[in-house]
């Protein structure tokens, strides 16, 4: 039996606060959750990377429909 690939329509964004249109983003649910074991190695550490300069080098995560444009989201 196959599995399908399971579709996650939300992406977690994190623009940057000095480059605009700049982003790094990452696959979530409607909440923002994001599965870490999912991503690989070098998504998993600019995920963490990004989480860890928020406010310095990164904004406030957003949460995105992956249909979206790239500025408008919910504020996580």
């Amino acid at each position: 039996m196959k599995t399908l690939p399971v579709v996650v329509p939300f992406e977690v964004r994190f623009n940057s606060l000095f480059s605009p249109g700049r982003a790094l983003a990452f696959p979530c649910d409607a909440r923002g959750r994001v599965d870490l074991d999912a991503l690989s190695e070098r998504a998993r550490n600019n995920y963490l990377f990004a989480r860890a300069t928020v406010g310095r080098e990164h904004a406030m995560p957003c949460i995105c429909p992956l249909a979206a444009p790239p500025e408008p989201c919910l504020q996580h």
